[in-house]
């Protein structure tokens, strides 16, 4: 019971920060991910919202996953796609006015944090174990099927969202490569903090519940 408790919480601490992340590298106008450097491509392109397509996408991800594996689809990922979407475009909506960087400075700063935000809110989500995330599954997936450990498949992966964000006009930029290089970086940095902080969270539950007689 306390193992769920907890795990929600990260779950949706986590994405929430990383949501914060994506808004601001979005914000930036310097580049984002390659994975949400397509959503702008698409959204770009065919109009909706950034989030909307986070969802859209995180389902074609899904059923392309499934026909790989030749499974039933993990519609349960989607869980992800949906709260993801939904965070991203909250968060554009909260900073639209409130962080529009015209000068160098300010892009920057932006895209700085955007990176350490996106790092801490992984970090925080791969605590969780709630839902499936969907890029997370074609990774292994791809990396399944090929023999290449998870990095290549990875790199791979990001290589073709990439290419396909460029013919959708998609926010590839500088801070595209510096999220690719630099989020991995700081995912290392705060895991162990936030795995410390995940056994205090879980030895306090133990002492409440115990309490309270909840087995």
């Amino acid at each position: 019971m306390r193992l769920l408790r907890a795990g929600v919480h990260f779950y949706l601490v986590g994405l929430i920060i990383l949501t914060l992340g994506i808004a601001l590298s979005v914000q930036s106008m310097l580049g984002t991910s390659p994975f949400d450097a397509l959503l702008v491509g698409l959204y770009r392109t065919f109009g909706l919202s950034i989030g909307s397509w986070e969802i859209v996408v995180g389902f074609a991800m899904v059923l392309g996953n499934a026909l790989a594996e030749k499974k039933r689809p993990e519609y349960f990922a989607l869980i992800t796609s949906f709260v993801t979407g939904i965070g991203i475009d909250s968060w554009l909506f909260i900073l639209r006015h409130w962080i529009v960087p015209e000068m160098w400075i300010g892009q920057w700063m932006c895209l700085s944090f955007a990176i350490i935000f996106t790092g801490l809110g992984i970090a925080i989500y791969l605590q969780s174990n709630v839902a499936p995330n969907p890029m997370d599954r074609s990774m292994l997936i791809v990396s399944k099927l090929t023999g290449w450990n998870v990095t290549y498949s990875r790199a791979a992966i990001n290589v073709l969202l990439v290419i396909t964000a460029f013919f959708f006009h998609g926010a590839i930029g500088i801070g595209t490569l510096l999220n690719a290089i630099l989020t991995g970086m700081f995912i290392s940095l705060f895991l162990p903090y936030v795995q410390k902080f995940r056994k205090a969270s879980l030895e306090k539950l133990y002492v409440q519940e115990t309490k309270l007689g909840i087995k």
